[in-house]
């Protein structure tokens, strides 16, 4: 027994001693780790002109919300939502009993009015009046023509006609209810087949890049293999109270398609207007996230992290906006294991 742990210890002791002389040739040679070998490339220059991209809903150009001129009770709406109308066909009317009786009104007003100025006409040949009543009976009567037109204008409005040929987009009244004067009740969207648009809203930044007849590619989710062809067809010049965007219009090309009002778009537009960007690798950029990422660039042997704004992507190259002003080469290979004022070497 004796013999054995003796054994065991001259091997455990040896084991020490090879340990030993291994640490001390790690101590003694020259390799550091911390040196990192990476690839570099240089910042190019591009002029593009960078697309727009932005979602909105099909419509029809040409829309029409219909509102009665004057208030009142609703009494037939002869279509529903979806409906296809014709130009020139009632869609709705009010109850036409308190209408009628003004026009009637207005109508005994002239009548009396008319016969006033005569009388007094009369009595002027007979000295029996003045030029001055005459010409005041004469104003009365023409207040009263004039009143009656008002009413029969009125009269004539009160009742909803379409204006084209087109189809029941919203319906928003019923027979019975109280309706005010100018209220939309119904709208209406044209039929014609090239008349379809895309709505959207865009910020003052990108209002100011893009122009009437520029170009765009539109989307639809209800034709997912389908690319249809867009132009610019109207600015808005003034930005929506609400939202603070601007609203531009995108006329489409449906293509031998059947498009509806609110159908999903997505479009791209292509501004004329063109900016200059700073081109580098897309492997270069690191923790990219929207349009904001990192680069690092090598500062005088030492690894400096920089931040960057996007541009936009294209193929294997990422169009920066802002970040590298005065850099004119950047790391590629390699830049994901580095930090801030890690050590460098370049490998070709």
């Amino acid at each position: 027994m004796k013999t054995i742990i003796q054994i065991s210890f001259l091997a455990f002791m040896s084991l020490l001693s090879s340990c030993g002389e291994k640490e001390k040739k790690q101590d003694n040679g020259v390799v550091d780790e911390t040196v990192i070998p990476v690839k570099i490339s240089r910042v190019q220059e591009a002029f593009r002109a960078e697309p727009i991209r932005v979602a909105g809903t099909v419509a029809s150009a040409e829309e029409a919300r219909l509102s009665f001129k004057i208030g009142g009770i609703v009494s037939h709406v002869y279509v529903k939502e979806g409906q296809a109308v014709r130009k020139g066909q009632l869609l709705a009317m009010l109850d036409m009993t308190e209408i009628n009786a003004q026009v009637n009104q207005a109508a005994f007003a002239s009548e009396k009015s008319e016969r006033d100025m005569q009388r007094v006409k009369n009595m002027l040949n007979d000295t029996a009046a003045t030029l001055e009543q005459v010409q005041n009976a004469t104003t009365g009567y023409d207040v009263s023509q004039q009143n009656l037109k008002i009413a029969r204008f009125n009269q004539s409005y009160a009742k909803i006609i379409s204006p084209i040929d087109g189809t029941v987009t919203r319906k928003q009244i019923n027979e019975g209810e109280f309706t005010s004067a100018g209220t939309a009740a119904l709208i209406l969207a044209s039929n014609s087949r090239n008349d379809w648009v895309v709505r959207v809203g865009i910020s003052d930044k990108d209002w100011a890049r893009v122009k009437l007849g520029d170009h765009a590619s539109v989307l639809l989710d209800a034709y997912p293999e389908e690319t249809f062809k867009g132009t610019i067809t109207n600015l808005a010049q003034s930005a929506d109270p609400v939202s603070k965007l601007y609203q531009i219009e995108i006329r489409i090309d449906p293509a031998g398609k059947r498009f509806a009002t609110g159908l999903f778009a997505k479009a791209e537009l292509t501004p004329s207007q063109s900016r200059k960007y700073k081109v580098i690798p897309i492997e270069a950029v690191i923790e990219g996230n929207g349009n904001k990422g990192f680069v690092f660039v090598n500062n005088n042997g030492k690894a400096k992290r920089m931040a960057i704004s996007i541009g936009y992507l294209d193929g294997n190259k990422v169009l920066v906006t802002n970040g590298l002003e005065n850099v004119s080469e950047v790391i590629t290979s390699g830049s994901a294991f580095l930090t801030d004022s890690s050590a460098l070497t370049i490998k070709n």
